[in-house]
């Protein structure tokens, strides 16, 4: 059965309560190779241990339930010109209407209403980005893009021009990065739409997810394209009072299915990322989970009553951050704060391509 509330302690929603000093050394600038053979901390409820993430397979049980998140990240940094020769840095969000995007843009102080962007193209197309409006619920602008002789390009196309035009927008603490960019997609990626990865799911590798099969444990997929939102900081002193922006997201019928059929066989729902707690849970908020497609912006901090999932596989997060405050409502924030500690003296490697942490629910002992 679900996760029990964690009921919140007196500091739980004081946002300055959920800080901790990283050294920038610990901060990963590039992927493990394999991808498996990231560390895993193995959180149960009264103990943790030190594993592989390539010993999964030993740590979870047959009708067990992994729900990964099937998104894949747009190549969605763009770098042109303004008129005159500046350079200009635009990074899609989401599509809009009439054909437009949202768009963060870099400088956007030189970057007005009717502002025409060149966008030079590996190929033969050119694009041109048109400043149509300022966004005023991000600070960046709606842009709408088009052809030299000034055809709008309709969101479809963009996307197939995408891979000519962009590139993967890394997250800013990467500095060094000098991999393979497909490290920053998982294995089972297919629906083109994230701005980011949902990093936990970049440590399996296709033989682990065979593996898993083998043993039992059952897949399923979620989609949800991961906006910039979940990535700032919280900006309240009182956690509560914080809004996260909405992403979209797609829960099937046929995902739904499987997660009541595992429920009734006595299996586990183990959610891989934040992203799929977030699409699952948001998707129960009337009560029981139901299929699902379009916006939430469900933000869980101490104290949420949960619903559908039993275990969460995840990353390392930021401090005071939103997905900080999901992983606290899990387990707790004094505990869940002792154990980066913990991983900080063990060396562990943080954020988006660094190591992972497990969490199993009550009554499972090894």
């Amino acid at each position: 059965m679900p996760f029990a509330a964690h009921p919140p302690n007196p500091g739980d929603w004081e946002l300055a309560n959920y800080n901790y000093a990283l050294p920038p050394e610990l901060i990963a600038q590039c992927g493990m190779e394999p991808r498996d053979h990231a560390r895993l901390l193995v959180v149960y409820p009264d103990h943790h241990e030190h594993r592989r993430f390539d010993e999964l397979p030993e740590l979870l049980r047959p009708g067990d339930l992994l729900v990964l998140n099937n998104t894949k990240v747009l190549p969605a940094r763009l770098l042109g010109t303004r008129p005159g020769g500046g350079l200009t840095e635009f990074l899609l969000l989401e599509p809009g209407e009439a054909n437009c995007w949202r768009v963060l843009v870099r400088p956007g102080r030189r970057v007005g209403v009717g502002t025409v962007v060149r966008f030079p193209a590996r190929e033969k197309t050119k694009v041109l980005g048109v400043v149509q409006e300022r966004d005023e619920s991000t600070g960046g602008r709606w842009v709408q893009f088009q052809t030299p002789d000034g055809q709008v390009i309709d969101q479809t196309k963009l996307l197939h021009l995408l891979h000519d035009l962009g590139e993967l927008p890394l997250p800013p603490y990467i500095q060094r990065f000098q991999g393979d960019p497909n490290q920053y997609q998982t294995v089972y990626a297919q629906v083109l739409g994230s701005v980011a990865a949902p990093t936990a799911g970049l440590h399996f590798t296709e033989a682990l997810l065979q593996k898993l099969t083998a043993q039992g444990i059952a897949q399923a997929m979620v989609t949800l394209h991961v906006g910039i939102g979940t990535f700032r900081p919280v900006s309240t002193a009182d956690v509560r009072q914080h809004e996260l922006h909405s992403e979209w997201v797609e829960v099937s019928p046929a995902t739904v299915a499987q997660i009541r059929n595992t429920q009734a066989q006595g299996g586990r729902v183990i959610a891989v990322g934040t992203t799929v707690v977030r699409a699952l849970e948001g998707a129960a908020q009337g009560g029981e989970l139901q299929a699902m497609t379009g916006k939430i912006n469900l933000y869980i901090y101490p104290g949420y009553t949960w619903r559908v999932i039993d275990g969460l596989i995840t990353n390392f997060h930021l401090p005071q951050s939103s997905l900080l405050l999901l992983v606290s409502a899990l387990i707790g924030r004094e505990r869940l704060l002792h154990l980066y500690h913990e991983a900080m003296r063990e060396r562990y490697r943080f954020y988006s391509l660094g190591d992972a942490m497990v969490i199993l629910p009550a009554g499972d002992v090894r």
